[in-house]
């Protein structure tokens, strides 16, 4: 079996918009089952993946982004790496059963943890990375085969569009260039790569490409930044389907998808604005919530930034300086959760801001989970976690970490092709969750205790 899995694929530019300019990708959906995919809550690169292999939610995993509460403290939140999922995933149980997996760029891959098989790590891995492959005699054949390997683009939004569309562009012909020569010498079982080329295009190129986008200008000089890489990316899609073997199951995937992002809400100034946060002075620039003067004695809650919001209340017994009786922790959070909801734009128009507890969508709740996660104008709008100076705009066109004209999508695409009963036609009903225990059931493995996810077969 192999899956090829192009992070930030979203059905309406991958199925529809570039269809013309992708033959391959054509080709593989003809006589083939797929459809939209369900992607998780969050829709984020860290935890999606781990929860399709996996089976199960980021409420079991304990893991809601690509940073992560490590404690009830105020000490922020912690980079995610592979040593979070506890959970196994499909190639532990193939390992168990004697079957070899091969892994490319699978996150979360770092640091590098054995499998029976390979595995290169994925764009979590530092430039500076000695150790990147298992084992790690497989560093110097992927060296030898393209020289220096591009785990990712680092601090992208903020390197200019010429380098990062080139980039984009070498990142993804090494990596496919890699995977045709490791699918041809190594003798595996199951096959798996993750392309991240395609998220930062869209984050860095989207306001350039989509003209119902409000940063849109035609004839600009990307506007062909999409379709000539999507093109490129088809071609390498092709070469490495000629060199998988004849029988080999084929799965299409991403993890999430993607839309137009108009601007972002400075979270912590409207809890600000609306009396749940206090400074014990006001900032003089822009500053990151766990570097503020938060008078906590007085706070309610605090939020952190991202493509989605996560707000956090700030409970007695739970928090040093929690203020939040735990008697009043429901109706304070109910109350929150009606006002971010209620939350008018810009244009005085509500802004469709959905917010979810996640005890009402996992079915535990691991970790120190967000006590609110908030997609604000259900995506169109991302968190600015940052506080701002004194008397500073909720909406801003200006992200805190850099420009980005995306935001991620509760939406993917998945395609399978390649069963000797081979379903076809589109389905309905797909979730990122049901695609490890399908695997699981094409390989014949015992489903593990507590997976959420239902083979689609």
């Amino acid at each position: 079996m192999a899956i090829i899995g192009l992070d930030c694929a979203t059905p309406a530019l991958l199925f529809d918009r570039y269809a013309a300019v992708m033959p391959n990708v054509r080709s593989l959906m003809e006589g083939s089952l797929h459809g939209d995919l369900a992607s998780i809550t969050p829709p984020i690169t860290v935890p999606a993946w781990a929860c399709a292999m996996t089976g199960k939610t980021p409420g079991q995993l304990g893991i809601y982004g690509f940073r992560n509460r490590k404690d009830t403290s105020y000490q922020g939140l912690a980079i995610t790496t592979s040593l979070a999922v506890k959970e196994p995933a499909v190639w532990d149980l193939l390992g168990e059963a004697g079957k070899r997996s091969l892994l490319i760029g699978v996150p979360p891959a770092y640091p590098v943890r054995p499998v029976e098989g390979w595995r290169v790590s994925c764009f979590l891995t530092p430039p500076s990375a000695e150790k990147y492959t298992w084992p790690e005699d497989l560093k110097a054949e992927v060296e030898e085969e393209v020289g220096e390997y591009i785990f990712d683009i680092p601090n992208f939004r903020r390197q200019g569009a010429d380098f990062v569309l080139k980039q984009c562009h070498e990142m993804t012909t090494r990596r496919f260039q890699l995977a045709r020569r490791l699918v041809r010498n190594k003798p595996w079982d199951l096959f798996m790569m993750v392309e991240m080329g395609l998220d930062r295009l869209h984050h860095v190129f989207w306001q350039y490409s989509d003209p119902a986008h409000p940063k849109y200008e035609p004839g600009n000089p990307f506007e062909s930044a999409f379709e000539d890489y999507y093109r490129m990316l088809d071609s390498e899609i092709g070469s490495l389907l000629e060199a998988l073997p004849d029988d080999a199951v084929t799965i299409l995937m991403s993890d999430h998808g993607a839309r137009a992002m108009t601007g972002g809400v400075c979270f912590n100034d409207w809890l600000i604005r609306e009396d749940y946060l206090a400074l014990t002075e006001p900032v003089s620039e822009r500053t990151a919530i766990g570097d503020a003067p938060v008078d906590w004695g007085r706070t309610v809650a605090w939020g952190d930034g991202g493509y989605y919001g996560r707000l956090f209340l700030n409970v007695q017994g739970r928090e040093p300086q929690g203020v939040v009786e735990p008697a009043r922790y429901e109706e304070t959070r109910d109350e929150l959760a009606r006002r971010l909801e209620a939350m008018d734009g810009p244009d005085g128009r509500p802004l469709g801001t959905r917010v979810i507890k996640p005890q009402d969508v996992y079915p535990d709740v691991q970790g120190v989970a967000p006590d609110l996660i908030v997609y604000f104008g259900d995506l169109e709008w991302r968190s600015v976690g940052t506080v701002n100076m004194e008397g500073g705009e909720i909406f801003t066109y200006e992200n805190d970490t850099g420009p980005d004209g995306a935001n991620h999508d509760k939406t993917g695409v998945f395609v399978l092709r390649g069963l000797p009963d081979q379903p076809t036609g589109e389905r309905e009903g797909l979730n990122l969750v049901d695609v490890g225990p399908t695997v699981m059931k094409l390989f014949g493995v015992p489903e593990p205790e507590g997976v959420q996810g239902r083979s689609i077969l």
